[in-house]
C-alpha cells in the first residue's frame, strides 16, 4: 500500500497499517515528515522551537493516542481566553468560575451573558461528548446524528447559521464575538448566513470530546515525531524527497526523487493531500477551487507586552487565546472589507504565547528571557495577496500590528526579540505563502472547506473513499479531516481494514 504524503494523518494511516501486517510505503516530498504539524528554528541564531503552521491540538482522538502508543504530552492551558475591551476585559478561567463570572460582569454590566455562556458551552460539551466518538466509525446519517445531539443542538448548531444562535443567546457585543470566532478560524464566511461557519465552529468544539485546545510539549513537531516513530516501529517504510509526479485509477503511483523517476504499485493508494491535488495527479482539473483565509505571524519576544488592564496579569492574558478585535461587529466589518479586496482597516486576530505553558521550546539561554507569540489573523482570504504578494503580506502585517497595538499599553514592536544581526524575530505567512511553501492550494489550511460530519451525500462508507475503488482520501480533504486529528489516517486505514457495507 502506498500512502502519498507524509503529513500527520499520512504517518497514522501507515501505523495502523503497517501495525495490521501490511506493507507500507509513505512517499513524502519534502525532506522531512509532517506537513504542517512540525518545530522549526525560523530566526537565525535564536534557540525556540516554533510551531511553524499548526499550533495547537484539539482533535487528535485519545483512542488513537493509544492505539499507536505515542509518547506524546498535550498540556491542558489554565486559561482559556482573555479578550481586551477599554481598560478592561473578559478572562475565562477555567479553574476559577467565581473570577470568571466577576470578568462577565465587569464587562457586560450584568449576569445574563454570564448565564447564557453556560448553557450554551454546556450544550456544546454535550454534542461533543455525544459526536466525538462518531467520528472514528462509518459516517452516521443526518437523522441520527440528530437523535444523538438532540432537538436543541440539531437546530442551534446545524440547522440554522452560527451568527442568528449567537446573536440571540448573547447581549454583549464582545461576548458574540468570543464564541464567534471558532466557526472562522482558517474559514472565510459570514456567519450571519453561511452554514459554513456552523461546520468550522463544530470541529472547534468537539475535539476530542471535550472541545479543549491543548499544548503540545516540544512543539507540534513532537506530534508528528511521535507518529512518525509510531510507524517506523509498525514496520512502514518512509522516503522523504520523493515527488509524487502521478496517480493512476489501477494503485500505481509515479514519482521522482534524486535517482529520477519511478513507478509503484500498492494496490490501493491513500492520499494525504488536498482533493484539488489529487485532481491534477489524476490527470483532471480540480472539482474544488479551495481558498485559504488566514494570516500566520510567528514571534519570538524578549518580554510580555503590557495590558491597558491592570487588573490581570500578563501570563494568565497571553497563555490562553488573546482575542484582537474580534467583537461581533468587528468580524463583519472585516469580513465586509475582505469581500471588497481590501486588507481589513483592524484585522480581527487573536495570539497566544506557547512558551507559557510549555518552556521547553525555548533554548536553555532564553528561558525567562523570551516568549513566543504566535497570531492567527482572520478575513485574510487568499485573493487579497495574489497581485502583489510581498506588498499585501506587508500591508497585512502592518496593519495586523496596529490591530494589536490598539488593545494594549505598549506597540508589540518594542516586545520584538531581536537575532545578533538586529532582525526582528517576526515571521509572516500568507495562503499564497502556504500555497508555494506547502502546496497547498489557495493556502486553504483544510484542503478544502469543512463538511458536516456525517454523510449528507447520502453514500455513507467511512469518508474517505474516491470514485476510484483504489484511492482512498487520508487526509484533511476525507469527511471528517481537517486540523491536527489523524481522524483522516485513522479512518482510511479503517476502510481497508474493517470494510463498511450498508
Amino acid at each position: 500500500m502506498i500512502v502519498a504524503g507524509g503529513g500527520h494523518n499520512g504517518l497514522v494511516a501507515a501505523a495502523y497499517l503497517a501495525g495490521a501486517g501490511r506493507r507500507v510505503l509513505v512517499l513524502e516530498r519534502l525532506d522531512h515528515v509532517g506537513g504542517l504539524a512540525i518545530s522549526a528554528q525560523a530566526f537565525p541564531g535564536v534557540d525556540v522551537r516554533l510551531s511553524r503552521y499548526s499550533y495547537l491540538v484539539s482533535l487528535l482522538p485519545s483512542r488513537v493516542a493509544r492505539d499507536l502508543g505515542l509518547d506524546l504530552e498535550l498540556r491542558r492551558r489554565r486559561y482559556a481566553s482573555y479578550t481586551p475591551k477599554g481598560d478592561t476585559g473578559l478572562l475565562v478561567d477555567n479553574e476559577d468560575a467565581a473570577r470568571t463570572a466577576a470578568s462577565f460582569a465587569a464587562v457586560t454590566g450584568g449576569e445574563a451573558d454570564h448565564k447564557a455562556w453556560q448553557d450554551f458551552y454546556g450544550m456544546t460539551a454535550r454534542v461533543a461528548r455525544t459526536l466525538a466518538p462518531t467520528l472514528l466509525e462509518p459516517l452516521r446519517t443526518p437523522s441520527e446524528i440528530e437523535r444523538l445531539v438532540g432537538a436543541e443542538a440539531w437546530r442551534e448548531l446545524f440547522q440554522r447559521p452560527i451568527g442568528q444562535t449567537v446573536d440571540e443567546r448573547f447581549g454583549d457585543d464582545t461576548v458574540r464575538g468570543v464564541v464567534l470566532t471558532d466557526a472562522l478560524i482558517g474559514t472565510y464566511a459570514d456567519p450571519a448566513t453561511d452554514l459554513l461557519a456552523n461546520r468550522c465552529f463544530l470541529y472547534h468544539v468537539i475535539g476530542d470530546g471535550t472541545g479543549e485546545w491543548n499544548v503540545p510539549v516540544g512543539g507540534m513537531g513532537a506530534v508528528s515525531g511521535a507518529l512518525e516513530a509510531a510507524a517506523r516501529r509498525a514496520g512502514a517504510e518512509i522516503r522523504t524527497g520523493a515527488e509524487i509526479i502521478g496517480i493512476s485509477p489501477s494503485g500505481e503511483v509515479a514519482f521522482v526523487d534524486a535517482d529520477g523517476e519511478h513507478a509503484v504499485n500498492g494496490g490501493h493508494v491513500l492520499v494525504n493531500l488536498p482533493p484539488a491535488v489529487l485532481d491534477r495527479l489524476l490527470g483532471r482539473a480540480p472539482s474544488t477551487v479551495p481558498e485559504g483565509a488566514q494570516l500566520k505571524v510567528n514571534m519570538v519576544l524578549s518580554r510580555l507586552p503590557r495590558l491597558k488592564d491592570s487588573s490581570v496579569d500578563a501570563m494568565a492574558a497571553f497563555s490562553g487565546t488573546f482575542h484582537i478585535n474580534e467583537g461581533r461587529e468587528q468580524l463583519a466589518t472585516a469580513f465586509a472589507q475582505a469581500a471588497r479586496g481590501e486588507i481589513p482597516e483592524l484585522p480581527p486576530a487573536e495570539v497566544y504565547c506557547h512558551s507559557l505553558t510549555d518552556s521547553s521550546i525555548l533554548g536553555p539561554g532564553l528561558r525567562g528571557r523570551a516568549e513566543t507569540m504566535t497570531l492567527f489573523g482572520l478575513h485574510m482570504p487568499a485573493r487579497l495577496f495574489r497581485e502583489n504578494p510581498d506588498k499585501a503580506r506587508d500591508d497585512a502585517l502592518r496593519a495586523t500590528f496596529a490591530s494589536i497595538d490598539s488593545v494594549l499599553a505598549e506597540p508589540i514592536e518594542d516586545c520584538l526579540l531581536q537575532t545578533l544581526e538586529g532582525t526582528r524575530c517576526v515571521e509572516v505567512k500568507s495562503p499564497v505563502d502556504l500555497e508555494r511553501e506547502a502546496g497547498l492550494p489557495g493556502g486553504h489550511i483544510f484542503h478544502t472547506d469543512l463538511s458536516w460530519p456525517y454523510a449528507d451525500d447520502g453514500r455513507g462508507g467511512w469518508g474517505v473513499e474516491t470514485e476510484h475503488e483504489r484511492i482512498l482520501l487520508c487526509g484533511a480533504g476525507a469527511r471528517r479531516g481537517g486540523g491536527v486529528s489523524g481522524i483522516g489516517g485513522h479512518n482510511a486505514a479503517m476502510a481497508l481494514l474493517r470494510p463498511w457495507s450498508s
